[in-house]
């Protein structure tokens, strides 16, 4: 039996780089070359618009991905982000020697009290405007025939107008009812994932900072950019809060002023559409002016148009901002832009969800990579901001 040959030695850094490409000095001497000119940028490689390309189907295949399981994922979101902004309330309690657990169940109580005090007042503001319909059936019938006049004297043929609406389908209107009532069931589904998410969450967080400790000597970046969310969701939401109920409450005021019926509804509804951004006060601005058109005439409806919309720029547009700093200040477009996104991939919650799903991106995939911080001036209201806000290490 033949001896076996020697194994050669194994390649080392000093051995690969004694192979390495050597560059004639200026004295003659040869000295290697240094390891950068081994990968050239400018080497050929993979096209950059076929990487391109490729991210962008990506991107497009994860949202898909995304809008296919909507009733799972954006209430499991939603309770991620309640919870992540009442965690300050358990870190309180356990520093005044309350037990975690208990600490942990004060917290998901909490929290499921706000959700239903919001949807109650949200069904309640409801109920109440459906009441109020009945009252001014022939002012509403007296703005019908107005309308049908000033399309008459536009140049609408009045008979093709009215034949029109008499044609409608009644099984579209059974069609509506059905789809409103599978919307009912749906949305007492994803309250059932929230629920159910909020109690599990809540049972996982006396353990929390342990974890969170033993994934940060690891994963360093990754971990900051999860505490860069959570600030930054945790600072929108209570700022979305406070200057929702100033608004609110000065809406209310405005209204109740001139003289419009269920001031109190019209405020509620103001505070509740505030958290949708950029068209969230005109969503709770129609009611009211319907009303008030119905009830007093155009000139007040005007009026609280008008008063809308000066009280909602000035409280939302100049005073906001100033408060809500680093952590949320993303430009009107990039915030509206994140509305339309979100909401056509997770449905009406997504509209809620837009901006903390915007700044949970951002926190990841742009705070956690030096070199894409360049991307947060393109991103942010202020650029000054953008450009001293520190990189995440």
């Amino acid at each position: 039996m033949s001896p076996m040959p020697p194994s050669e030695p194994a390649e080392t850094p000093e051995s690969l780089s004694s192979r390495a490409p050597v560059v004639q000095g200026g004295s003659g001497t040869a000295t290697p070359a240094p390891a950068s000119a081994l990968t050239s940028p400018d080497a050929p490689g993979f096209p950059r618009f076929l990487k391109v390309a490729l991210g962008i189907v990506l991107v497009l295949a994860a949202l898909l991905m995304l809008r296919e399981f909507a009733t799972t994922f954006a209430p499991i979101f939603l309770a991620l982000n309640l919870m992540v902004t009442a965690y300050p309330l358990h870190t309180w309690l356990v520093k005044r020697h309350c037990p975690s657990p208990i600490s942990a169940t004060i917290v998901a109580l909490v929290v499921l009290v706000v959700l239903f005090t919001f949807f109650v007042g949200l069904a309640w503001a409801v109920g109440e405007t459906i009441s109020l319909l009945p009252t001014y059936g022939n002012e509403f019938s007296q703005i019908y025939q107005q309308v049908i006049d000033l399309a008459a004297r536009l140049g609408f043929d009045e008979q093709q107008i009215l034949s029109s609406l008499k044609s409608i389908d009644p099984n579209s209107i059974m069609s509506a009812a059905t789809s409103l009532l599978s919307g009912a069931s749906g949305f007492l589904g994803i309250m059932a994932v929230l629920v159910t998410t909020i109690f599990f969450m809540a049972m996982d967080t006396p353990g929390f900072a342990a974890r969170f400790r033993i994934a940060e000597s690891g994963h360093s970046r990754i971990t900051a950019g999860f505490s860069s969310f959570s600030r930054g969701v945790r600072r929108y939401w209570i700022v979305t809060t406070v200057f929702g109920l100033i608004v609110a409450v000065l809406d209310t005021i405005a209204v109740a002023i001139l003289g419009v019926p269920l001031p109190v509804v019209w405020g509620l509804l103001s505070f509740i559409t505030n958290y949708i951004p950029n068209i969230g006060f005109i969503i709770g601005l129609i009611p009211p002016a319907l009303v008030a058109l119905v009830a007093l005439g155009w000139k007040q409806a005007l009026v609280v148009v008008v008063l809308y919309c000066v009280l909602n720029f000035v409280v939302q547009s100049l005073i906001q901002p100033r408060f809500t700093g680093q952590s949320v200040g993303v430009t009107p477009t990039v915030s509206f832009v994140s509305l339309l996104v979100w909401g056509s991939v997770l449905g009406a919650l997504g509209t809620l969800l837009a901006l903390p799903m915007t700044l949970l991106l951002k926190a990841l995939i742009i705070d956690t990579d030096p070199r894409a911080r360049w991307v947060n001036a393109l991103l942010a209201s202020d650029p000054g901001d953008a450009e001293d806000e520190p990189a995440v290490s």
